[in-house]
């Protein structure tokens, strides 16, 4: 099963923005003291103006894909099978513990067979349009703005769309109840690793999943480093596993580099490069 989505409606997912991630960006993050919170109140009130005004003239526009298929682990790999294609992922796991001493594998939340998986990629147009526009007259504070708002429209946009797969979607939690404020706090069934996040860190993959998703017909571009374009834009796996969690992979040794590196049929020199960060 596969579902484009073509312009989100903003008013859809402004509920869903992470105004802590928002202020992070700003800078206005830690601990409370009353100049910074009168400046986070100023900066929400400005962010909710201009929130308004791409609502108001349609400025920005959310393109979103979801692909569910079946799927199995075989040793360390996921497996995926599409109508014309079947498509292997190579996992990397932790080797050192989690905090309940478990080193984790995304292969983990998957069965040996018969299992399926999900695929996501979501992206915000027109911000880059829009920030460059604030440039020309000299407007350098909302032309920051509109790219933080596009970030957090982006990750808002992608708990919206993880919420329509649980419980319409896939449909494996149809009993769930809208509630941001859960979640915001992750407090549903399932998770969605990002390509290039903590337990996903191999940002390569993403050129796999585009087999799957097809980037250029959401108008993303992908660079040769795998960055997406625009850049409020995200890609990613969903697990329904109930006892699924975020972890980092952390570090990993020579061993399991090589290994790696065989199961994505690449070199040990060019994995070197994309896990740099994990090494």
């Amino acid at each position: 099963m596969t579902i484009s989505y073509q312009n989100i409606p903003v008013n859809n997912i402004i509920a869903l923005i992470n105004w802590t991630f928002f202020f992070k960006a700003w800078q206005l993050a830690g601990a409370y003291n009353e100049e910074k919170e009168a400046q986070k109140q100023h900066l929400q009130a400005e962010a909710n103006v201009l929130l308004q005004k791409i609502i108001r003239d349609n400025l920005l526009k959310i393109n979103a894909f979801v692909g569910i298929f079946p799927a199995h682990t075989q040793g360390e790999d996921i497996i995926i099978s599409t109508k014309n294609d079947i498509l292997t992922l190579p996992m990397l796991r932790q080797q050192h513990p989690s905090s309940d001493g478990f080193c984790y594998s995304l292969c983990d939340f998957l069965n040996e067979k018969n299992d399926e998986i999900g695929v996501f990629a979501i992206s915000v147009h027109g911000a880059e349009n829009l920030s460059d526009n604030f440039l020309k007259v000299n407007d350098n504070y909302n032309s920051i703005l509109i790219k933080t708002i596009a970030d957090r429209l982006a990750e808002a946009s992608a708990e919206y769309l993880h919420y329509l797969v649980r419980t319409q979607i896939w449909n494996y939690s149809k009993n769930e109840i809208f509630e941001p404020k859960q979640l915001l706090k992750n407090d549903y069934q399932g998770i969605r690793p990002a390509v290039g996040y903590p337990s996903l860190p191999d940002q390569s993959i993403i050129f796999d999943l585009d087999k799957i998703i097809n980037f250029s017909k959401l108008d993303i571009k992908l660079t040769q480093n795998g960055a997406m374009f625009p850049n409020s834009s995200a890609c990613g796996l969903y697990f329904s596993h109930p006892k699924s969690k975020y972890f980092m992979i952390g570090k990993i040794d020579e061993t399991q580099l090589a290994d790696y590196a065989f199961r994505r049929g690449k070199s040990v020199d060019e994995m070197r490069k994309w896990l740099a960060a994990n090494l």
